[in-house]
């Protein structure tokens, strides 16, 4: 494989092969993450009320720093639910991707934990983080070619919430993941299609990502480079996943080194 120097690279502080960026939604692009898990913790606390009560066992709730980031952050919902349930030894029928979301199902929890998720952004908004809307207008004003890669089937509309949409040449998100068949991270299947979809080889793409999972996808995919977007103190834990450089402030990398 011939490997071609994009000129504006370097100056993103990313290797001069880079042709195209990959970025996570939640926690990179948007200031989303937080809503995220705090409706993963109010679902599960609920459904782990519930459980504790029918089987008289003590009642453990969700931690929301070390149960989401190890169990659930990054990763597709149904596979977020099965994940964390597992490590309590709890096991539910998968389901249908459309049960209601009063079903005790791996699908209905899930659903549930949706809805409340977006009743609290429909609350809220959506913002962007200003450092990744400056990086992504570098880096497109420099000819790199951009995607967005996220889990959530909600990812169009959050983009355009944060008015965000137009800075993608690429969209892979739980709707395509569904219709294409993609694993979750921490596989690399999605951000594989993100570069295929852009017409870039994975060793000229870079990788943006906040969650351990999503580390593991863009080390295991061979990737040119892979940046940890450390927004909630877990820089050694996402340099331990496999990043070539953490970040707090996707700025840091535009400054002359």
């Amino acid at each position: 494989m011939t490997v071609v120097d994009a000129p504006g690279a370097s100056a993103l502080g990313l290797p001069a092969q880079v042709r195209a960026c990959l970025f996570d939604l939640d926690g990179v692009l948007t200031r989303t993450a937080a809503a995220h898990a705090r409706a993963w913790q109010e679902t599960f606390d609920e459904f782990l009320r519930d459980h504790a009560a029918r089987t008289g066992t003590r009642f453990e709730p969700f931690g929301l720093e070390s149960d989401y980031r190890t169990y659930v952050d990054g990763k597709a919902r149904a596979e977020g639910v099965r994940s964390f349930l597992g490590s309590r030894g709890i096991g539910l029928p998968k389901g249908r991707p459309d049960d209601p979301a009063s079903a005790d199902t791996v699908y209905g929890l899930g659903n549930r934990k949706n809805e409340r998720l977006l009743a609290r952004l429909a609350q809220d908004g959506v913002d962007a983080h200003a450092d990744s809307v400056a990086y992504l207008l570098a880096a497109r004003g420099r000819g790199l070619r951009t995607a967005v890669v996220s889990a959530s089937a909600n990812c169009r509309e959050v983009l355009a919430a944060a008015g965000l949409e137009e800075l993608f040449d690429a969209r892979i998100d739980g709707l395509v993941s569904a219709r294409d068949g993609l694993r979750g991270k921490p596989a690399p299947d999605t951000y594989l299609a993100a570069a295929q979809a852009l017409a870039v080889p994975p060793a000229q793409a870079a990788v943006f990502e906040d969650a351990l999972a999503g580390i593991a996808a863009g080390r295991s995919g061979g990737f040119a480079f892979v940046v940890g977007v450390d927004r909630t103190r877990q820089g050694r834990a996402l340099r331990a996943a496999g990043a070539d450089v953490v970040v707090s402030d996707l700025r840091e990398l535009l400054e002359p080194r």
